[in-house]
């Protein structure tokens, strides 16, 4: 067994060893500055250095892929989604927060 992260909550599970599963390695030459930077935030998580590393792989991975998303619609779904954002901003929400008072006028 080997631990696996679920795709959508990032939480640990349980994987079996198959082929398709098995860790592989990955080589990498960096400088030791950077070595240095990557173990000091692992240590802050309790975290390996090969655990954080492939945390943040994953996680750069899914968000320039989740970036790269594709929605299709028909054209009036389109038309009816580019008219709500040519509307001015307005509401009750709105108004509160353009009200509130800015951390640098304080």
């Amino acid at each position: 067994m080997r631990l696996c992260y679920d795709g959508e909550t990032r939480e640990p599970i349980m994987a079996t060893k198959t082929p398709e599963t098995r860790a592989k390695p990955i080589n990498l030459r960096i400088r030791e500055d950077v070595r240095n930077l990557i173990d000091r935030a692992a240590k802050l998580r309790g975290k390996t250095r090969s655990d954080f590393m492939i945390d943040a792989a994953y996680r750069a991975a899914e968000d320039t892929l989740l970036d790269q998303a594709l929605v299709k619609v028909d054209a009036a779904s389109y038309r009816h989604y580019l008219a709500i954002l040519d509307r001015p901003p307005s509401g009750e929400g709105f108004d509160r927060l353009m009200n509130a008072p800015k951390p640098w006028q304080k």
